[in-house]
């Protein structure tokens, strides 16, 4: 059980209330308080924020249930109520004076062994206790969310040297398994780790490209793929999170650092940011930034500004000839004799020596600082896996030739990696030279590991099946995006041969991005557009025995999605006996976007699921209803929370907070529903037939009168009526579950040779978005 049962939030600003959010999201109780309003509630500061939070996209809760987690009110009237919190986060303006003051206050009725924590990014934690008692201090600790809470997983945490071992222990604990974060322990030094580092480099970017005369399209592309930075790139980044931000994280670093620190060199003046924050271009929150959006004459037009004359004009593509002559890899790039091949060396040279010179400042560990830019700014690589890509030797020599200081920790590693794999343990290099395992915390299992030291059980070029231990076998999507073609059926099919004679229980698990996007719609246009029709019918019923056979196998099957489970991955979900589910895991059957309907069991799953929970008035019409509801407005659950809501997920399976804890969890399920274990029965519906089809058609038709709904929206939607209300049959009639899955078949394969659904295919498939015809 945590230590942590009732949370206090004091500052309801952005951060303050996201913070608030998220820990209700984790279903623990949290008091939001913030200064009383002038006019109007006294604690309507707190209530507005609330209010805000539940009409903000992305959403800071993850369903809409667990804002009731959370009470508002001020710190007047309600601050005694603090004295039950067991943590107390303050999230408030960035002045030291009003900081202490409220620690005081505080301090005067928190109870004995509670945490007190700031949420602060610019203010050292020494200077935060300087004369405050001997209790608050041993009670005290930074931590340092990321906007938005919710979705980024780094929580940099700074302890003093009065704090207590068991407070620092309580509250990490409680961030990793109930909040979901890797906790990266820093040092008490201006901007810790990760906005140390990224404001360096940021600052570097664009003040280098503006001196180079750079575009700011090519410099997102220089300073993208390449680096395994999110295709926002710099700009696009700097957009996303406010210009008005960048001069005041700039200005609070420049205070703060020693003079000597190589900070100060890149902090140079950026008087075309200082024009655009005038004029109210502050990124995405206001009227753009670098780029913007020129809505003119009811267009949409994405343009870029001129970074030279400081006007905007039309986005362009970027046609990097050193990312191309490179292949998009790093070392070419800093190789490339041009003027962007030397932009990129003096950026991301600059960037990775200077993380190297944070080694023994902001962090003794190498594997901290990749941490910490990895989740804090979603970099691909942390920055010593980067020198690792070039190699420690080379980025050494290369700093040497362009008369660049060597920081210790480079001349330590002497041309040796900072990362190696030694009798099948992933090692990190210390400052002393030696190397030593990269520890897990407990209770964490991930098959990155295990591939270290075991070869898979069976595999193929979709798929692979590991042993995972205990008698548990993962079964790994492998493919691009993880989408499921033939072969990862065929594996599966396999599979469930192999652990019915060798295993106690499967778990179906990945470490991709996606769970699963579905199945491989390039593969289905490639035959549709030959009248392969043998073999596409094939294909559904090869899915559908697949699926079916891991519903009734002899051993529990247990799904543990994370990231997108759409389509095909949302039926795998369905049909297995539990699901173990990351928060962030978003479920649906987004068929009917592409024209077609989900064709391997997922609507008979659904119709079952609305029709033996209970959840609706009694009769058959309302599961039904309900089904062709979601299914057919490709509805899909933006959490693990709402899937439950929408019934992708039962009420009993379970969701990890943690990405990183995942399969040690669904493991634990696996076994747990391996002792005693019995296949579940067959479905059996009562299903009213034309008539119901036809009352779903009349809601259909509805929509396209309103404009809601296109033409072959109605041609989908009556295939999907079918299906659901059973076809021809009647009310007093059984349909098993081979009646409903020959009627997906049936539909399915009607829709793909219809010429507007494959239209829909290809759109998909050339724009990653649906076409509405």
């Amino acid at each position: 059980m945590s230590d942590i049962r009732k949370v206090g939030v004091i500052g309801a600003g952005v951060m303050g209330a996201s913070i608030a959010a998220h820990v209700a999201n984790a279903g623990v109780p949290v008091l939001l308080l913030d200064i009383p309003a002038k006019q109007g509630p006294r604690s309507a500061i707190a209530q507005d924020a609330v209010t805000r939070l539940l009409k903000a996209d992305p959403a800071p809760f993850m369903s809409r249930a667990a804002a009731k987690f959370v009470s508002t009110g001020n710190i007047e009237d309600d601050f005694g109520g603090l004295s039950e919190c067991d943590w107390i986060i303050e999230a408030i303006v960035e002045r030291l004076d009003v900081k202490q003051d409220l620690y005081r206050r505080l301090e005067e009725l928190r109870k004995r062994g509670s945490v007190v924590s700031s949420n602060t990014s610019t203010i050292q934690l020494a200077d935060l206790t300087k004369g405050l008692p001997e209790r608050f201090a041993e009670d005290f600790l930074i931590t340092h969310f990321f906007n938005p809470p919710r979705y980024m997983r780094l929580l940099e945490i700074v302890a003093g040297a009065q704090t207590r071992p068991q407070a620092l222990a309580a509250i990490s604990r409680f961030a990793d398994i109930s909040l979901g974060k890797t906790v990266v322990l820093c040092k008490d030094r201006p901007g810790f780790i990760a906005n140390r580092l990224g404001a360096y480099w940021l600052q570097t970017a664009v003040t280098e490209a503006i001196e180079a005369g750079l575009d700011v399209e090519d410099v997102d592309a220089i300073l993208g793929k390449p680096m395994g930075v999110p295709k926002t790139g710099v700009f696009g980044l700097i957009d996303l999170v406010g210009l008005d931000l960048m001069p005041h994280v700039a200005a609070s670093l420049a205070a703060a650092l020693p003079q000597a620190d190589p900070f100060h060199a890149a902090n140079r003046p950026v008087p075309l940011v200082g024009r655009l924050i005038a004029e109210g271009y502050t990124g995405r929150k206001g009227k753009g930034g670098f780029y913007r959006l020129n809505r003119e004459g009811g267009e949409k037009i994405k343009e870029a500004i001129d970074l030279r004359r400081g006007v905007y004009r039309a986005s362009r593509k970027a046609e990097v000839e050193a990312i191309s002559a490179g292949g998009g890899k790093l070392k070419p790039l800093l190789e490339h004799d041009s003027v962007h091949g030397r932009y990129a060396w003096r950026v991301i040279g600059a960037t990775l020596s200077y993380a190297a010179a944070l080694v023994g400042d902001a962090a003794d560990d190498v594997a901290a600082i990749d941490e910490a830019m990895r989740l804090g700014y979603n970099w691909r690589f942390g920055p010593f896996e980067l020198i690792d890509q070039l190699g420690a030797g080379w980025f050494a020599a290369k700093l040497e030739s362009s008369g660049l200081p060597v920081p210790e920790i480079l001349r330590v590693a002497g041309g040796r990696p900072f990362y190696r794999v030694e009798h099948g343990r992933r090692q990190r290099l210390g400052r002393d030279g030696a190397y030593r395992d990269l520890a897990r915390p407990d209770g964490v299992l991930m098959l990155a590991d295990i591939k270290l030291s075991r070869e898979p059980v069976i595999k193929n070029g979709s798929a692979a099946l590991w042993d995972i231990g205990d008698g548990v076998a993962c079964f790994e999507f492998t493919s691009k995006m993880n989408s499921l073609d033939p072969d990862t059926l065929d594996l599966l099919m396999r599979s469930v041969h192999e652990v019915a004679k060798n295993f106690k229980a499967l778990v179906i698990y990945n470490e991709g991005q996606n769970f699963s996007v579905g199945a491989n719609l390039g593969l289905a246009l490639f035959a549709a557009n030959i009248a392969m029709w043998s073999e596409l019918e094939n294909l559904v019923s090869q899915g559908q025995t697949v699926y079916r056979m891991l519903k009734y196998a002899p051993f529990p099957v247990v799904g543990a999605p994370s990231g997108m489970a759409l389509g095909g991955g949302c039926e795998i979900l369905l049909h297995c006996d539990a699901v173990q589910a990351h928060a962030e895991t978003y479920v649906g059957l987004v068929e009917v976007g592409v024209g077609l309907i989900p064709g391997w069991g997922g609507c008979k799953e659904m119709l079952q699921r609305w029709a033996s929970l209970g959840r609706l008035p009694k009769g058959p019409m309302p599961p039904i209803a309900r089904v062709f509801e979601i299914v057919g407005t490709a509805t899909v659950a933006k959490s693990a929370a709402e899937a439950k809501e929408l019934l992708f997920l039962r009420p009993g399976d379970g969701i990890t907070m943690n990405r990183d804890r995942l399969l040690a969890d669904a493991k634990a399920k696996a076994l747990t529903l391996a002792d005693n274990y019995a296949p579940p029965q067959p479905i059996v519906l009562n299903l009213p037939g034309p008539s119901a089809a036809t009352a779903l058609k009349m809601a259909a038709d509805s929509f396209f009168r309103t404009g809601k709904a296109t033409a072959h929206d109605l041609v989908v939607s009556a295939a999907l009526a079918r299906v659901l209300s059973g076809g021809e049959t009647d009310v007093m009639l059984e349909s098993d579950e081979d009646r409903l899955l020959r009627l997906e078949r049936d539909s399915f394969m009607r829709l793909v040779r219809d010429p507007a659904s494959l239209a829909r295919v290809e759109h998909m498939l050339e724009t990653g978005k649906p076409l509405r015809n």
